[in-house]
């Protein structure tokens, strides 16, 4: 008789091998961190001995459940920012939080409170993706939890690095370190292909296959991903990333829901394992992943809560019921995805979607030992039945709640037993969570009082203000001071030729100004579109001074570059209203009397007002204000066009008469 360290006895097994194997009643033997045997009670107590041999009172035992996708440091944003599309989620509240809390305190914290609740879960394994992942890998490791922790690689500045390429410095210290760890897998994590260029993609997957790790990815989450990476680069989003090798490395895939059959092929020829994540996808509306097609074809689908500030909770067993409930009702066919395979998604299947089924998923001699008891001894778990083999996986799937979970091991240690946390202090763990809630909540409420603090949180704001002074008048014909100009002899430094569409957002607060999205079509000489431009101004509202002759000195506080939709900044700032300008614009730069002004031909087309003349000039000072307003004057009645009256009052001024 062979002496283990530890039998587990008396337990309704399920292995969730590839035969299913069902002990009932079952054991297992465990030798230091690996499964000795399982099988039948009788079998196992009549070849292994041990000193520690516990009775499981007839609770279901099964492998420790597979999160494969995550972000565990999020646990201190859970709650932040709800009910909101994806891009305004992420782009608008998370990111800028991030930007300003978070560091390896913050991280080591959040991923603890994290751990905490996974245990509770019947989680011993996660996929992260998440800043600092030095710090996850370290809380994670000294819990006592399986982790597949990836680096992200953003294009742009992100918590701990100012650039890609220090990024990728930091993964590659971060891969050494934790290669061949015994609860850590190290990963790289590109974000998406919409926040990293094709370089970063092909970087990050020479990385990858370097030290032959996982590359974690979100692939194909929003529709509308799908669509700018198709108008773009002309084709999907699969398609685009396989055009950079990133299918060389050993890639988690998070999401994959607007992905069509052709792609599902793509993906199951290059091994990638996908992280369904039912809750995340369906709280913000991402829509329904494919499941049942790709389990079809044969790819490795595994399941993932996502985030807890996306979906708001780690609990797995929540994640499973959902993922063959979504598949059942979007397939109209009841028998899809049963329990037996639902269940297998989150242990065994989910392993090899991670690339570790080697190490965990499944309840076998050689693997690592990563179990959970369940109990069934309640109310909302009975009666069981046993004349049919497939009904405790029915049990598990659909009736067992997060709580049931009563006992937690991960590599053949404890780290819950009778529902108490062994390696975790969860009291002290909450009362420092709350203490970063306080910071945040003040940060917030500050920010959102401030519509010049809002358009600097999502980045790109220029923090100087820049002055003009500007004149202009109404005018019957656009040619006649382009012909003045162009036959006058003052130098044209260049000349350019858009169409402008301005929207004006207006707030309750009047002094927090006004902010302008403008899209700037540039035409070419042919009438043609040869590129297009957006941008942000935040306006002051107040005129600085006239001068004479009606010379205005304005505001333009801040300025940032649009890089989301104009729907996007709708919701984000959230204005009282709005007001729409389309207008084509001639404008020369011109060098006058040794100053360089701007002379714009404007025509309204939405609304009518008609066609304006305006010069304008940066200005920096109020001497130089003033000896600019001259001129302007002076390079109006040059141009032949001081007869008209000048205007003291801007365009959206002109507007809202017409309006209100």
């Amino acid at each position: 008789m062979k002496q283990v360290d530890t039998i587990l006895r008396n337990a309704i097994i399920l292995t969730m091998d590839e035969e299913f194997h069902l002990f009932d009643p079952g054991a297992i033997a465990i030798q230091n961190d690996k499964i000795e045997a399982v099988g039948d009670e009788t079998d196992i107590l009549s070849s292994y001995s041990s000193d520690n041999i516990l009775d499981c009172e007839g609770k279901v035992l099964i492998p420790g459940l597979i999160n494969a996708h995550t972000h565990v440091p999020m646990t201190l944003l859970r709650g932040l920012a709800d009910d909101l599309r994806l891009d305004v989620w992420l782009l608008g509240y998370m990111m800028p939080v991030e930007r300003e809390f978070v560091t390896p305190e913050f991280v080591r914290l959040g991923t603890k409170i994290a751990c905490a609740e996974m245990i509770r879960s019947g989680i011993t394994c996660f996929a992260d993706m998440y800043y600092f992942e030095d710090d996850v890998a370290e809380a994670t490791a000294e819990v006592g939890m399986r982790a597949v922790c990836g680096e992200s690689i953003l294009k742009f500045p992100t918590p701990d690095a100012q650039s890609y390429e220090e990024s990728l410095a930091y993964c590659r210290k971060f891969i050494e370190r934790w290669k061949n760890h015994p609860l850590i897998v190290p990963a790289i994590a590109p974000h998406a292909p919409y926040t990293c260029t094709a370089d970063i993609l092909k970087k990050s997957k020479d990385l990858a296959v370097e030290f032959d790790i996982p590359l974690h990815i979100h692939l194909a989450e929003t529709a509308g991903e799908v669509e700018n990476i198709r108008n773009e680069y002309g084709m999907p989003v699969i398609p685009y990333v396989k055009k950079q090798n990133l299918f060389e490395a050993k890639v988690i895939a998070a999401h994959c829901v607007h992905i069509d059959p052709g792609e599902i092929r793509s993906i199951k020829s290059a091994n990638v394992g996908v992280a369904h994540n039912p809750s995340s996808n369906l709280k913000l509306a991402s829509g329904v992943a494919p499941v049942k097609q790709m389990m079809e074809l044969g790819v490795n689908v595994g399941i993932g809560t996502d985030g807890p500030a996306s979906n708001n909770d780690l609990d797995m067993f929540e994640e499973i019921r959902l993922t063959t409930f979504l598949a059942k009702g979007t397939s109209g066919d009841p028998t899809t995805l049963p329990a037996k395979i639902t269940l297998s998604m989150a242990t065994r299947i989910g392993a090899r979607a991670l690339h570790i089924s080697h190490l965990t998923g499944s309840l076998e001699p050689g693997k690592r030992a990563d179990l959970i008891l369940i109990d069934i001894n309640t109310t909302h778990n009975s009666p069981w039945f046993r004349h049919n083999p497939e009904i405790p996986y029915s049990q598990v799937v659909y009736s067992t709640k997060a709580t049931d979970v009563s006992d937690v091991m991960v590599n053949g240690n404890w780290l819950m037993r009778n529902h108490d946390l062994l390696t975790l202090n969860e009291k002290e763990l909450l009362a420092q969570g709350q203490e970063f809630a306080k910071k945040i909540d003040a940060f917030l409420v500050n920010r959102e009082s401030s519509v010049l603090s809002k358009l600097i949180a999502i980045g790109g704001a220029s923090e100087e203000e820049s002055f003009e002074v500007q004149v202009k008048i109404q005018i019957k014909d656009a040619n006649k001071p382009i012909q003045i100009l162009e036959q006058s002899g003052i130098p044209i430094l260049r000349k350019r030729h858009y169409r402008e569409y301005d929207t004006y957002f207006f707030f309750e607060d009047p002094t927090q100004g006004r902010l302008r999205y403008r899209e700037d079509h540039f035409i070419n000489e042919k009438g043609e579109v040869s590129n297009v431009r957006s941008r942000l101004t935040l306006l002051g509202v107040k005129r600085e001074k006239h001068y004479p002759q009606q010379v205005m000195l304005s505001r333009s506080r801040f300025l940032a570059p649009a890089t989301q939709s104009l729907r996007f900044y709708k919701e984000y700032f959230n204005p009282m209203h709005s007001l729409e300008i389309d207008k084509d614009r001639k404008r020369y730069l011109i060098n006058y009397e040794d100053t360089e002004f701007f002379i714009n031909i404007d025509q309204f087309t939405q609304p009518l007002l008609g066609t304006f003349l305006e010069i304008k000039s940066r200005t920096w000072s109020r001497k130089d204000a003033e000896e600019k307003s001259q001129l302007a004057v002076k390079l109006l009645e040059f141009i032949g066009e001081h007869a008209n009256e000048p205007i003291s009052e801007d365009y959206i001024e002109l507007v809202r008469k017409i309006e209100y």
